[in-house]
């Protein structure tokens, strides 16, 4: 546990920073609960699967390529199931919906944790910016192509990240979604978050009058995950700065995955929705994160983008 988790105080859950996911979890029986996970091959995804499993739940966990997520699942102990999802490939996003839908499944839970952060240079997805397609278009097409399998009570959990607070002004450059008129890579990956937390305000609002759910959540800053790669550090500094980062300020994976576990299973919060956590408790987004006008409008492009790709 980290120097800032020992005294950091805890939340009103009775949870805060220095919370695992195991500690989130603990004596709960998620039995007969059925829960996917976007990005199971490592880092949150794997422990967030291992932990919900752990705690009896069946998981289908999602990777790149089925080998990569037959491997994850195969390594968990309890009932799992590994599949194909590339979230940067339309093709590979339908064939996994298609795929669920004929398997007859039924969601309780689905948590979209997969995620790039700052390619150092523009890449593109079907002409978009990559991140803003992996991050949030992909989900977008996986969650609303899944909403007939989600049960009565399902819950939707979206990774947004604390960076949302540093997207652009607007929020969202509905102009630059291609990345041609300027790229900057930190700037645009808080935009993909900032992304992630409107799909979560705006999916709950139209859950409305159900029992499902939909909310963001902020892991934590976890610097030893793999989304961390393209970071630029000094080789030297490479090499330790994590560790002792981690040591000092920053979340574990154990820790970084807790917030997840906590939002998609823990029966104290069934009834919240469209709200934004962080080290398992409730916490304050930046002020348009609530303009349901911007939601809506990302909403309305991302069903376009998602009919012309």
């Amino acid at each position: 546990m980290s120097l800032y988790a020992m005294i950091k105080p805890r939340g009103p859950s009775g949870f805060g920073y220095g919370t695992t996911a195991e500690d989130a979890t603990a004596g709960l029986s998620l039995r007969g609960k059925t829960i996917l996970v976007t990005g199971c091959n490592s880092g949150l995804g794997y422990e967030t699967m291992r932990v919900l499993a752990l705690r009896g739940a069946t998981l289908i966990g999602l990777a790149r390529n089925e080998e990569k997520a037959t491997l994850a699942c195969r390594a968990v102990s309890g009932q799992t199931t590994g599949m194909a999802c590339d979230l940067a490939s339309p093709a590979s996003i339908r064939a996994c919906v298609d795929d669920l839908k004929s398997r007859e499944a039924r969601l309780d839970a689905v948590i979209c944790n997969a995620g790039i952060m700052a390619p150092p240079a523009l890449q593109l997805a079907c002409g978009y910016e990559l991140q803003f397609f992996v991050n949030h278009v992909g989900h977008f097409m996986l969650v609303t192509g899944l909403l007939d399998l989600l049960t009565e009570s399902a819950r939707v959990v979206v990774l947004s990240s604390v960076m949302h607070r540093m997207a652009p002004r607007g929020g969202i450059e509905f102009d630059n979604l291609t990345g041609d008129s300027g790229y900057k890579p930190m700037r645009t990956y808080a935009q993909s978050k900032f992304a992630n937390l409107l799909f979560a305000k705006e999916l709950a609002r139209r859950f409305a009058g159900t029992r499902k759910t939909a909310n963001a959540v902020h892991p934590g800053v976890v610097p030893t995950t793999n989304l961390f790669k393209n970071i630029y550090l000094p080789s030297g500094v490479r090499q330790f700065a994590p560790a002792l980062m981690t040591a000092l300020i920053y979340k574990n994976i154990q820790q970084g995955a807790a917030t997840s576990c906590y939002v998609a299973a823990n029966p104290a919060i069934a009834d919240v929705s469209g709200a934004y956590f962080a080290d398992c408790n409730v916490s304050r987004p930046r002020s348009d994160a609530d303009d349901s006008d911007l939601s809506a409008r990302l909403w309305d492009t991302s069903e376009k983008i998602a009919s012309m790709v």
